[in-house]
């Protein structure tokens, strides 16, 4: 029986040797999402556009949020907000795919020549288009308000990595485990709900008391939020040493979740 590798290398060797199937698979993925609607792709602006609006509402016009004491700005609590929720978007969206990746397409279960470990890249490539365009209208709706935009937001891929990462080793793990046990896919999204509320998307790590700060820092999405936040709205530089060990992790996470894919994925086509 012919080992099937589990190296790093060979996933990103395989990632390599099938871009052009991602990036097809990904761009169907994403316009047949909307295929059919008057709108078309212009939901995918719109979306996020009307989502900031209503955060804009809520906060800052209803609760008259502020995000720091002292604070006097109407919108700064909606940006704040809207940039914590594009992280936990990109990770959400990408995770809570991933137990019907396999499912979903079982057709390509029997091809052997179908490399089945890019389908949790086509997942993550759509999530980070809708990232993306989230992105676009933060930036535009911050410039509107202040008039200019932080240089560092250029810095946003490079602190984004770990969670992209992060993401491929969750959604490879998860993809296998769907196919042996249906109900992963009915407790995914309960779980990133659940990370939304434990992560600072709605406030500051500072609100929590000192001692608790560090507990935070367990749940993968704080740190990339937390950065996030740095480079795109407050203009400062990520501290690289924590981006770096938090890439080291997410490194890990991603081959173990590759690994776990690999080892399991002889006995799909016997379970569909």
């Amino acid at each position: 029986m012919t080992a099937i590798p589990i190296s790093p290398r060979f996933a990103a060797l395989s990632l390599w040797q099938h871009r052009n199937l991602v990036w097809q698979l990904a761009r169907r993925e994403v316009v047949g999402r909307y295929r059919g609607s008057v709108g078309g792709l212009l939901w995918s602006f719109l979306n996020p556009l009307l989502m900031l609006a209503v955060y804009t509402l809520v906060f800052s016009v209803i609760f008259k949020a502020r995000w720091s004491v002292g604070s006097d700005s109407k919108t700064e609590f909606a940006i704040l907000v809207f940039a914590g929720m594009i992280v936990h978007a990109l990770f959400a969206e990408a995770v809570n795919r991933a137990p019907t990746l396999i499912l979903g397409n079982a057709n390509y279960v029997k091809k052997i020549v179908f490399p089945l470990d890019i389908l949790p890249w086509v997942a993550i490539g759509s999530s980070l288009f809708h990232g993306a365009v989230s992105l676009a209208v933060l930036l535009m709706f911050f410039a509107a308000v202040h008039h200019y935009v932080q240089w560092t937001a250029v810095l946003a891929p490079v602190v984004l990595l770990p969670l992209i990462f992060y993401s491929m080793g969750v959604s490879w793990f998860l993809s296998s485990l769907g196919v042996f046990i249906r109900d992963v896919a009915q407790t995914t999204g309960l779980i990133t709900s659940v990370l939304m509320f434990t992560s600072p998307v709605f406030y500051p790590l500072s609100a929590l008391p000192e001692r608790y700060q560090p507990l935070l820092y367990l749940n993968p999405l704080t740190l990339v939020i937390e950065q996030f936040r740095d480079v795109v709205v407050w203009g400062r530089i990520p501290d690289w040493n924590a981006t770096l060990l938090s890439l080291a992790a997410s490194l890990a996470v991603a081959w173990l979740g590759f690994a776990w894919f690999q080892k399991t994925r002889r006995g799909f086509a016997d379970v569909l």
